[in-house]
């Protein structure tokens, strides 16, 4: 059944806003994407009144989930303050109105943005792969590190968290889309024995995501929290490149147990790779290590060794920051075509070199994540 825009407002119109007006009258709501059964928007508003409007936020999403023939709905609250305005004005406690954040509760010194941070039940150890920059095999990699730690005997998920770019639909040959549960979850798609979640089973391939901040961090969070992961020892998340929204939204809505970087071995890689690193040891999250992607490239015909991008790099600068080096990926015509293909190089080639170089990185990783996994 397709969604129109229309029976959305229709949903909305329901709502109220804090003032009492009907939420498609309160002039806050962003252009409406729906499409097949999909709802995409934001709630525009003040900073000011920020936390009067997150319970409106929640009956919106709740509003739109309940119309037939929705699957999945995300919105999100954009909160900004109006240029030139003043900080909010001293609360009256039986005034009209919206009252301003500071009404809401007493005043008090600012809350780590860590404090927001909970377990999703049932998995062990979420771990971030991420990388400074684009272009380094970064979702090759995170989907190859998952197999290996499946071929070590652990319960793995895999979440694509790239949400301007998501390559996991096409790494893994997944077209089908995710359904519902009924808690109204999102059921992740099994394959390779791997249980996997990308928004890009939500979204056509061509589709361009033109999101801000606010609707990016609400997706991660929706497909963190709103997905029936079931029992898992870890959950491998894909993150985009650089070191953004996302990556802070992920770090303080769980308490990721690590982050593995990936880099080149030239230092314009190296260089993005170091920010990386310090974005993840600033918000607290230990770095499980590098790993050298695209390390050589050893000719298939002659056998001759060709370090493309130079050799060593991603090593010399573990060493230097004091952080476990997890191994060398070569450049190699395999792991491109079956990564192309759908069929990735751990679970199509198991027996050959490069799924014993994947499973060797998830054997290090396993080995720092091992009290956190028994623990559980």
């Amino acid at each position: 059944m397709s969604v129109t825009q229309q029976q959305v407002l229709n949903a909305l119109a329901r709502v109220r806003s804090p003032r009492g007006i009907a939420l498609t009258d309160a002039n806050v709501l962003s252009a409406i994407a729906a499409n097949d059964g999909k709802v995409f928007f934001s709630i525009n508003v003040d900073a000011a009144e920020a936390r009067a409007w997150e319970s409106i936020r929640a009956e919106a999403e709740a509003a739109v989930r309940a119309i037939p023939g929705v699957t999945v709905a995300m919105v999100a609250l954009t909160a900004e303050r109006k240029p030139g305005s003043a900080p909010p004005p001293a609360p009256h406690r039986h005034g009209p109105g919206v009252q301003p954040v500071s009404a809401h509760r007493p005043p008090q010194s600012p809350a780590s943005p860590m404090s927001k941070q909970s377990e999703i039940p049932g998995i062990a150890a979420v771990i971030a792969v991420a990388s400074g920059k684009g272009g380094v095999g970064k979702s090759t990699t995170a989907l190859n590190l998952a197999l290996g730690l499946r071929d070590l005997g652990l319960r793995i998920g895999l979440l694509d968290a790239d949400i301007y770019g998501p390559s996991v639909p096409r790494l893994t040959g997944i077209h089908e889309k995710p359904q519902l549960n009924d808690e109204r979850k999102m059921i992740p798609i099994r394959r390779f024995g791997l249980a996997i979640m990308s928004i890009g089973f939500l979204v056509e391939e061509e589709t361009a995501m033109i999101w801000r901040g606010p609707m990016v961090m609400s997706a991660i969070t929706q497909m963190l929290r709103d997905v029936a992961w079931g029992t898992l020892d870890v959950l491998v998340v894909d993150m985009p490149p650089g070191t953004g929204d996302a990556q802070l939204t992920l770090a303080q809505n769980v308490p990721l147990k690590g982050a593995i970087i990936i880099s080149t071995p030239q230092d314009l890689s190296l260089i993005d790779a170091r920010r990386g690193l310090a974005m993840f040891r600033k918000v607290n999250v230990p770095v499980l290590g590098i790993v050298e992607n695209m390390s050589y490239f050893q000719c298939p015909q002659c056998g001759t060794r060709s370090d493309i991008f130079g050799h060593g790099g991603a090593r010399r600068e573990a060493e230097r920051l004091g952080v476990p080096f997890l191994g060398e990926i070569p450049l190699h015509m395999s792991i491109r075509a079956t990564s192309d293909s759908g069929t990735p190089v751990v679970d199509s080639e198991p027996d050959g070199p490069h799924a014993a170089i994947y499973r060797a990185i998830g054997a290090r990783v396993r080995d720092q994540l091992q009290g956190v996994i028994a623990a559980a």
